[in-house]
């Protein structure tokens, strides 16, 4: 069984997904460790009731370099072969990139490489996009420049709104990320 850790800033719907689809035995893994870097996020607490292996960091403060540090040294030590971001809201340290080089995954709110960033659905949504969706890439040194590895697109309907259209992109998220790693691990 692959062991895979999720890297976490907020609410953690994605992870939510992820661990749905590992229970009903879609992924073929093994959730090893959950690490957030904002102590209180929805995700912990999610994690913690299901009983999995988490670490609450607060990266407030802590030089990059460092804080990274402690999160490689957690990740190998619960022998994670893959690190999925879920909302994860740094941007990695290249020794960090270079510890798991080809083994970091990562979901975005667009069609990358269109709207990389931040507010990709509001950036999609003011462009005036017709279709926007989601992109499951690998995670290289840029922010949100590495290669592609699926997408799902969503239609933008004429009386969407930015709250309307992210959730239906977070709909597709939640089906294509999961079904991503599973591919990825087999």
């Amino acid at each position: 069984m692959k062991r895979i850790g999720i890297l976490l800033s907020g609410r953690g719907s994605n992870f939510q997904a992820i661990h749905r689809a590992v229970e009903r035995g879609e992924v073929q893994a093994e959730i090893a460790c959950v690490i957030s870097n904002v102590p209180d996020a929805g995700g912990v607490a999610y994690a913690r009731e299901k009983g999995l292996p988490v670490h609450a960091l607060s990266s407030r403060g802590v030089p990059r370099a460092e804080f990274d540090q402690q999160v490689i040294q957690i990740l190998n030590d619960a022998g994670v072969e893959l690190v999925c971001l879920a909302g994860y809201m740094r941007l990695l340290s290249k020794d960090f990139i270079a510890a798991f080089a080809g083994r970091i995954v990562n979901i975005h709110p667009s069609l990358l490489p269109a709207f990389p960033g931040l507010h990709a659905q509001k950036q999609a949504f003011d462009a005036g996009v017709k279709v926007t969706g989601c992109t499951v890439h690998w995670v290289d040194e840029g922010l949100d420049t590495g290669p592609v590895i699926a997408q799902a697109e969503v239609a933008v309907q004429p009386d969407d709104t930015e709250d309307t259209l992210s959730a239906r992109i977070l709909e597709q998220e939640h089906k294509l990320y999961p079904a991503t790693i599973q591919a990825i691990l087999s």
